[in-house]
């Protein structure tokens, strides 16, 4: 096995179900919150709407198969979908279990235990919980049996022989390593033959993943710790939003540069444990929360064209065969703008730019020996410097745009 496996999380939220209606409205679904959102700001890109696939239902088989068919062609390996389990409850699972009752598409998958509270946090509530996460030995015992026919299925993807089970917050589990021999333990009564888990690195970094029980990490990103600020949000930004000469988004989101993320994800020093990286086309998540989101500006197919080709050199020199893998944040995460699916503006461009990437036909230079790009104190005083600079231009801008409304 020569390429690294390209892996793209996959969101379900695509489709109805009776406790979305309750809570945010009768047919709810992602693109409600997709199609409602506007810009902000001066150049802002809002909303992403789509464009080959269309608005559609993931109740529909043939919408899964296109999906998986346009994925395929340009490179990605699978996808990893979220999975949602609250104490004994699913929720949102209905395409999985089609893809898994049916057998189609058949295109290689994995699992992603998404092990969060859901809340209210799209109404600026978090504290109202509407699903809980309960733990307990009962209800680990009980979740990895409903796992287990997914885990038999010949489309699962494996790591010497394992299938991959990946948790989004095991710093949230009372007792990982409990929690995880649990599951290996079923797993081998089941003639699984074992499980290879791995934690998602999204809010904390640092941590050998053995010390939890579980194989491996997944980078995540954006990764919230290299993200930087664009705008330094002082006295000068607060006087003129009082004054009316700036909108008061300005204030309220949070901006960086798609760039300086790049540099600084790709700046991190390899663990010692089994570490798959990941890269994002771009990221806005203010169609779920408006004015209190995160945008990365300046994303590009280019950008996210080279990000990945590093990745892709960084994995093949470190790791061989089952271990090549390179995780894709994400498919079709429209709420959040990171969303490999074409969209009216840059049709199949990340597409393409995936395509290349994986196959080695690359337009753009990167660091093609895969080593760290240690960031050296001079060019982190460039790369500061140049984000004052943008800062200034864009508050100028910002202060065009608000007085010309």
């Amino acid at each position: 096995m020569n390429d690294p496996r390209l892996i793209a999380f996959y969101l379900p939220q695509f489709h109805p179900i009776p406790e979305n209606n309750q809570w945010w409205g009768e047919g709810f679904t992602e693109w409600r919150r997709v199609v409602q959102a506007r810009p902000l700001f001066k150049g802002h890109h809002q909303p992403h709407l789509p464009a080959d696939l269309g608005f559609y239902d993931l109740r529909l088989p043939e919408a899964r198969e296109a999906q998986a068919e346009l994925a395929r062609r340009h490179g990605i390996h699978g996808f990893c979908y979220y999975h949602y389990w609250f104490h004994g409850k699913r929720m949102l699972q209905r395409p999985f279990e089609d893809v898994l009752a049916t057998g189609r598409p058949d295109f290689p998958f994995c699992l992603c235990w998404a092990n969060e509270n859901w809340t209210r946090v799209w109404d600026g509530n978090e504290r109202q919980i509407l699903m809980r996460q309960d733990y307990g030995t009962e209800d680990d015992l009980a979740h990895i049996r409903t796992l287990i026919p997914a885990f038999r299925d010949r489309r699962y993807i494996r790591i010497d022989g394992k299938p991959l089970f990946l948790i989004y917050r095991p710093e949230d589990l009372p007792d990982p390593k409990r929690t995880a021999a649990v599951w290996r333990k079923e797993a081998e009564l089941a003639g699984i033959g074992g499980l290879y888990l791995a934690k998602v690195e999204s809010f904390t970094g640092g941590v050998d993943p053995r010390d939890m029980g579980v194989d491996g990490a997944v980078e995540f990103a954006p990764d919230w710790r290299k993200m930087g600020r664009l705008k330094p949000f002082g006295a000068g930004e607060e006087l003129l939003t009082r004054i009316g000469l700036l909108p008061k988004s300005y204030l309220n989101l949070q901006i960086t540069d798609y760039e300086f993320l790049m540099r600084e994800m790709l700046g991190k020093p390899r663990p010692e444990y089994d570490f798959f990286r990941c890269v994002t086309p771009g990221f806005d998540n203010t169609p779920r929360r408006g004015e209190r989101g995160a945008v990365f500006i300046n994303s590009t197919p280019e950008r996210y064209e080279q990000w990945l080709g590093a990745l892709v050199d960084w994995t093949k020199a470190r790791y061989q065969g089952d271990r090549r893998l390179i995780f894709v944040n994400a498919w079709n995460e429209w709420g959040e703008g990171n969303h490999l699916e074409p969209d009216q503006r840059h049709g199949r461009a990340f597409l393409e730019a995936t395509a290349r990437a994986v196959s080695g036909d690359r337009a753009h230079s990167h660091r093609p020996n895969g080593a760290e790009q240690q960031v050296s104190p001079y060019k982190k005083a460039y790369w500061r410097g140049r984000r004052v600079v943008q800062h200034v231009g864009n508050l100028i801008r910002e202060v065009r745009f608000s007085r010309s409304e």
